[in-house]
């Protein structure tokens, strides 16, 4: 005998987790283990008005770039697309399953602004930088590199 026809009805709840499925081996997880990015606020609060809309988060902004840059993602609307679409992703981005990933109109339309904060970075804590860029190269050279 035929069972009935299964339909899809949507959970009201669902219990998920993205850091239980991001790999403990993944790319993101060795960059992230260098990348601070919570002083970075503090830094920036002179570029941003106290008036109008919220703006995107420069964290976000930045994180979303460095995982364009390491995985040769160079549209930023496939950027967003990717973003969305990757759990591992949005999980370095911080985002959570529900958040919304900024427009792709947000990155040129605050490329300035992202020149603005990577040169304020680099201002500010110009050493500190360097070194965490040292240490995610190197974390990505020994994740990528092939044994003998």
């Amino acid at each position: 005998m035929m069972g009935p026809r299964q339909e899809a009805q949507a959970a009201l709840f669902y219990e998920f987790s993205l850091e239980d499925h991001v790999p403990q081996d993944h790319l993101l997880r060795s960059i992230d283990r260098f990348v601070d990015l919570s002083s970075i606020r503090a830094h920036l609060a002179d570029f941003y008005s106290h008036t109008g809309r919220p703006s995107v988060d420069p964290e976000l902004l930045i994180r979303m770039l460095l995982v364009g840059y390491c995985f040769g993602i160079r549209s930023e609307r496939r950027l967003c697309e990717e973003v969305h679409l990757n759990l591992a992703y949005r999980w370095f981005c911080r985002l959570d399953l529900t958040d919304r990933i900024p427009d792709h109109s947000t990155f040129s339309k605050n490329r300035h602004g992202v020149s603005a904060i990577l040169t304020s970075c680099v201002m500010c804590s110009r050493r500190r930088l360097r070194d965490a860029c040292k240490r995610v190269w190197l974390a990505a050279r020994a994740s990528l590199s092939m044994p003998a």
